[in-house]
């Protein structure tokens, strides 16, 4: 948990893949602790061909049912059978727009939100542009995006930028968060 912490969360990310991988493992978390998705990731990058959306977008029954007895990934059906769909909203998100990264950090004028957080009481579970952003989803046939998973990607994602300002990644992820806008 620290090393992720310490080296990936709240990191912007730009890369359409990597932001698919986050959206699969924070629908996978629903419900879990992060530390058992974690826990799980390498198994899930072998299981899902390495978060390819294009692989995992012609996943058939049969895949799915062969993922159900991988006992190296949450085996929940729901959540397998939305990890297909997803992928292939999100194909059609990209044929559409150009590229996932640029749609969804136009939300935010393509920088994170910054917030100055002081406790973690603080931290919301959703926000506004969480319930914006999952609605759209949901309308492009995403599955498993709902406010609070939404919101945890974001902040996975360095979407917005949640270390309190007292941790000492507040600083790095913000000069980050400065060197690049999408």
């Amino acid at each position: 948990m620290a090393a992720y912490h310490d080296t990936e969360w709240g990191v912007p990310l730009y890369e359409d893949r990597k932001l698919f991988e986050f959206l699969v493992l924070d629908a996978m978390q629903a419900g879990l602790s992060w530390r058992i998705v974690l826990e799980k990731r390498a198994g899930f990058h072998r299981a899902l061909d390495g978060f390819d959306p294009v692989r995992i977008a012609r996943y058939r029954p049969a895949k799915v049912a062969a993922l159900l007895r991988d006992p190296g990934i949450i085996r929940n059906r729901l959540k397998l059978q939305a990890s297909v769909t997803n992928a292939q909203a999100f194909l059609e998100l990209q044929r559409e727009t150009g590229s996932f990264a640029r749609w969804v950090w136009g939300f935010s004028g393509g920088r994170p939100a910054l917030h100055r957080f002081r406790t973690l009481k603080e931290l919301p579970a959703k926000t506004p542009s969480a319930a914006l952003i999952s609605r759209e989803l949901i309308q492009r046939g995403f599955r498993f995006v709902g406010p609070t998973i939404t919101y945890a990607f974001m902040q996975a994602a360095g979407l917005v930028n949640d270390h309190l300002v007292s941790c000492f990644r507040y600083r790095q992820v913000q000069r980050l968060a400065r060197a690049r806008v999408v």
